[in-house]
Order: structure tokens, then sequence, then C-alpha cells
């Protein structure tokens, strides 16, 4: 009966410990990959080119650089080139793409850090991105990245609400 009373005891303590655990949410934030700028890409859709050749291959890569993590959510901005920087992830997670409203970040910031012990990806823009890190932040510590930039990518986790942001590159 001892043993039995013990075992309950451990067993009440071990998820308690487990429950008042804080949970970790990871949101990895990057811009889409290169977009295609030629004549033919230009004509094609001005305001939503697709990506360059450079840009699909750089979209590939994604599910291997982000290998260590697993998707409970991807999110992307409703553009050609957002979207297609992480199809190739979402389809590995089988993931649907959610699309977000980059006009309005501070919103979507805030739907982000209601998601607590979720790892998400977000697909945004040179100057979304790095206002969308600083949100989750809630610190101006990145500025918006240069037009040419396109291999830079943040990891924001947040325990405990303190968010830390490691900028990353590949």
């Amino acid at each position: 009966m001892k043993q039995l009373f013990t075992l309950v005891f451990l067993s009440f303590l071990l998820l308690t410990a487990i429950n008042g655990e804080a949970q970790t949410s990871t949101f990895i934030l990057m811009r889409h990959a290169e977009k295609d700028t030629s004549a033919q890409g230009a004509t094609m859709m001005q305001a939503d080119p697709k990506l360059s050749a450079a840009g699909e291959a750089r979209a590939a890569r994604i599910p291997e650089v982000l290998k260590a993590y697993s998707p409970d959510a991807v999110y992307s901005t409703n553009f050609i080139r957002t979207k297609s920087t992480v199809t190739p992830l979402a389809k590995k997670a089988g993931k649907e793409i959610q699309v977000y409203d980059h006009r309005n970040l501070k919103a979507f910031a805030e739907e982000l850090l209601k998601m607590e012990g979720k790892t998400v990806v977000v697909a945004g823009h040179s100057n979304s991105t790095p206002t969308l890190v600083n949100l989750l932040l809630k610190e101006n510590k990145y500025q918006n990245l240069d037009e040419s930039v396109y291999d830079t990518y943040w990891i924001v986790t947040v325990k405990d609400g303190k968010a830390e942001a490691r900028q990353m590159k590949y």
C-alpha cells in the first residue's frame, strides 16, 4: 500500500511539473527567395513576380536548412514569391500554407504569440520580416533588409513571455 501511495504521489509531482512548465514557441521568419526580375517575369506580373531560378533553388533548400524543426504551421503573405518560397517546406511537413496580412503585422504578431509550444514558419518581405521579428521581441532591434539580401532568416524563441532572436544565414 505504501508503494502504491508513493507511486501515485510521484506521478502527481511529475504531472504537475510537466503541466506547470512553460512551453517554448519557435518562430522562423524569412524573406521570400529571389524574385524574377527579368523582362519576362516583370511583364508577366509586375507587382507579383514569381521566383527566379535562383529563388526556386533556394526555396528547394529550405526543408534541409530547417530539418531540425517540425513546423506546426506555415504562413505566407498572399504573393506568388512568398508562397513559392515556403511551398517545398509546407509539402514536406504536410501543412497548408496559411495567408497573413503583411499590412497588419501587429495583429499577426499577437496571433503568433498565442501559439504556445508551437513551431511556426513565416515567409515575408525585406521590410515586413524584420518588423515582425521586432514585434515578437517587443523591441526595435532589426532594420529592413536590403533588396539584394535573400539569405537571412530569424529564429525567435519565446518562453515565459520572454523572446530571444537569432539572425541566421543560409
